[in-house]
């Protein structure tokens, strides 16, 4: 499903030279997030084919931090290491992100994530919202590159930094509706 938006021209660093339509998830995103305790600690969720990046943030939701990264197996060892973690830390929601393409439309990335998402309640029974992750990892790729880490602890860190970023994105969102 394509999201219809504001016409913007892609930065030259982003590695693309073209315009495209992109809108916010803001208003899916805020119906999605208004399921969410008025505080407590959320996971952000970096969902990979052969990783999940998690991060979580403090309870008052002003910083994340990155946790870990899951190396995925099966949708119910990954959902319970989730769990886990989620009892651990007292999470109390969940932002995945949502790897939509350039255009804003959904490709097969982003109906895994969607996927996963409806599987979860069997498992762990916390309220989801997406966030749209599109190039995060990259962003945090650069960071990473930026602070001189050297090429495997990047791909260590990667998806995790992943998670931390989109889950900033999110609750950097959340606080500005509250404003």
């Amino acid at each position: 499903m394509a999201h219809e938006g504001t016409r913007l021209s892609l930065p030259a660093k982003a590695g693309l030279d073209r315009m495209c339509y992109v809108q916010p998830m803001s208003q899916e995103f805020l119906k999605e997030a208004a399921a969410f305790a008025d505080a407590g600690a959320l996971f952000g969720l970096d969902l990979g084919e052969k990783t999940i990046g998690v991060a979580v943030c403090d309870p008052a939701r002003r910083v994340a931090t990155p946790v870990e990264t899951i190396r995925r197996t099966k949708f119910t060892a990954d959902a319970t290491q989730l769990a886990a973690l989620a009892a651990e830390r007292g999470v109390v929601g969940l932002i995945m992100g949502l790897p939509l393409n350039m255009d804003g439309s959904e490709g097969p990335s982003a109906q895994r994530a969607r996927a996963f998402a409806r599987n979860l309640p069997k498992i762990l029974d916390l309220p989801v919202a997406f966030w749209d992750e599109r190039l995060s990892s990259a962003a945090m790729e650069r960071e990473l590159i930026a602070i001189d880490t050297k090429r495997k602890k990047r791909a260590e860190k990667i998806d995790e930094s992943a998670a931390a970023f989109i889950l900033q994105g999110a609750i950097d969102r959340l606080r500005g509706q509250e404003q």
